[in-house]
């Protein structure tokens, strides 16, 4: 089984740092990288490119757009006018696209983050939207999404590659949409539950629901959050899992559709 291992890079402003991207981008094989809205900067995307491009063909980069809310890292929730979500969508995929082309990369792949990312995979209209505008700026790039049949869908309509990542560190409801981090044990933060979720994925194609329930779970990708406690040694762990099962570690732009 092929698998992509990704996790959401770029993501300090100024002179302060959130994660260890330099070890994590030694583990996964796709990085998303934050476009300067909810976090990062200029300075911290080129550098964190460069970084990625150090590995070669091994990994992918990819833009990770979320609101304009760096004082709330993305997370809340913004009402905004979609065709003024859309403009937001495609100024960060060209931020982040102009640092990779200088850098002698292609950006492969983008991902809604946050807030963000939970609406669209909720809503249908603003999933339509949105993917739109990823369609009009590069109808070439990957979507990397949470389970999300409005984003699916969205991408069969406009004619994009939607490539399901499973967040092995959050809780999910009955439908797959991940539940919302003011719920208890959302986040989970106990590594063995973590690996059993990953080793339960890869052997049976499945997850176990917020509410208890065995729901299908299709995957390209396992996304570990980098900006949560010992998340290099939660992600040493989980790519050792999907090696020890038999499985490949392959970012998903190389990965058969």
């Amino acid at each position: 089984m092929d698998i992509d291992l990704n996790a959401d890079l770029g993501e300090g402003f100024g002179p302060w740092r959130m994660g260890d991207d330099e070890a994590l981008l030694k583990i996964i094989s796709s990085a998303n990288i934050a476009c300067g809205f909810h976090a990062g900067d200029p300075v911290i995307m080129e550098r964190t490119v460069r970084l990625a491009a150090t590995r070669g063909i091994d990994i992918d980069i990819g833009a990770h757009v979320g609101f304009p809310d760096l004082m709330g890292f993305g997370r809340r929730q913004m009402q905004i006018d979609p065709t003024e979500l859309a403009s937001h969508v495609i100024y960060q995929l060209g931020a982040l696209a102009g640092i990779t082309q200088a850098c002698g990369r292609r950006m492969t792949h983008m991902s809604f983050h946050g807030a963000l990312g939970n609406m669209a995979a909720a809503d249908p209209v603003l999933a339509m939207v949105l993917v739109e505008a990823v369609a009009r700026f590069d109808a070439g790039l990957i979507i990397s999404s949470s389970a999300s049949l409005a984003i699916e869908r969205a991408g069969d309509h406009h004619g994009l590659r939607v490539a399901s990542s499973f967040l092995a560190d959050r809780a999910c409801d009955d439908n797959g949409l991940l539940v919302p981090r003011k719920l208890p044990d959302s986040v989970i933060h106990d590594s063995e539950k973590v690996l059993e979720r990953v080793t339960q994925l890869l052997e049976e194609g499945t997850v176990t629901s917020y509410s208890g329930r065995k729901i299908p779970m299709r995957a390209s990708s396992i996304l570990l959050h980098g900006d949560t406690p010992g998340s290099v040694a939660l992600a040493e762990a989980v790519r050792a899992k999907i090696e020890a099962t038999g499985g490949r570690i392959v970012p998903i732009s190389r990965q058969s559709p």
